[in-house]
């Protein structure tokens, strides 16, 4: 006799009439998409060194530091265009400033992050420089052209492959999910001012490939409903597909959300941001799965899918 697993979130007999939800589901969808791409062009991504170049150096000193402080002993040694923040843990103060320009921005680039670190590293006895990076512009703008080309070549590429593995309904109501599903997270980066970097950009890939994870699962259900059961309606076949694989969707997103959780809380400052927008993805990713992916996949299909009713 087979054991049943201690943790079951609904009941196997359990019909819950997703379907009936459909609409409010979309709207929904579409008005927070709709915010998300407004809150892109106003105010707009907190682009990080990445993105926007520029000269970022961290510092841990022993004891619990002012970014007031750092702010008037960088103006004292004549660097007075930084801007000081507190990160992390009281004792950790990042210092951003902008790049010089000019035929030798280059040379004085290394000379100005050199003349940051002897600064601190003089008047703040103890104190270590954790990070110390600078970006050219002109390298920046390369990398953020990269990393929308990736998310743009990504979204194809599941377009192609859903089209081949399913039929053109499914394809098409997946990519239009994960699409909203993107400019509702990149919406969330924009309210939380996590900064947009490429670690973001691998954030963002990843919530991609485990939201289509999540859909083809419900989708090869739908699948192998549609040749059983032949004269049932879509709409009661999309309930049934999503109730049949609904401990399953629950039980990997539960998982996933647990592995990333402790990373949000206590991966300091450079895996907080990856992890909480992770977390963000995992809950909005199965969230459309139900509401999102299958009442399209409704819309289109109910035509040509279900031609008997």
């Amino acid at each position: 006799m087979l054991s049943r697993p201690l943790l079951r979130f609904v009941r196997d007999d359990r019909q819950i009439r997703f379907m009936r939800g459909r609409y409010a589901g979309l709207i929904v969808s579409a008005v927070l998409s709709i915010a998300s791409v407004l809150l892109f062009f106003t105010p707009g991504l907190n682009l990080g060194l990445d993105f926007r170049g520029g000269i970022i150096v961290e510092t841990h000193s022993p004891s619990p530091e002012d970014p007031a402080h750092m702010r008037a002993l960088l103006e004292k040694a004549q660097i007075d265009t930084a801007s000081v923040q507190s990160f992390g843990s009281p004792n950790d103060i990042r210092i951003a400033i902008n790049l010089p320009h000019g035929p030798n921005a280059e040379h004085q680039t290394q000379q100005l992050v050199d003349h940051v670190k002897q600064a601190i590293t003089a008047s703040e006895p103890g104190t270590q420089i954790q990070r110390a990076d600078a970006v050219g512009g002109s390298v920046s703008s390369e990398l953020f052209r990269d990393g929308i080309l990736a998310l743009v070549c990504s979204l194809g590429m599941i377009l192609v492959y859903i089209w081949f593995r399913f039929e053109r309904e499914f394809a098409l109501s997946a990519v239009i999910t994960l699409v909203l599903d993107l400019t509702k997270t990149i919406g969330f980066l924009v309210i939380t001012r996590f900064e947009f970097d490429l670690v973001m950009v691998a954030a963002l890939l990843t919530i991609l490939g485990y939201s289509t994870n999540d859909k083809v699962v419900v989708y090869d259900r739908v699948r192998e409903n549609l040749k059983k059961y032949r004269t049932m309606p879509l709409q009661e076949l999309l309930d049934l597909s999503i109730n049949e694989t609904l401990n399953r969707t629950l039980g990997t997103s539960m998982t996933v959300f647990l592995a990333a959780l402790p990373l949000a809380l206590f991966g300091g400052s450079t895996l907080t941001g990856f992890a909480t927008v992770m977390l963000f993805g995992i809950v909005v990713g199965t969230s459309s799965s139900i509401f999102i992916a299958a009442p399209l996949l409704l819309l289109m299909g109910k035509k040509r899918l279900r031609r008997a009713n």
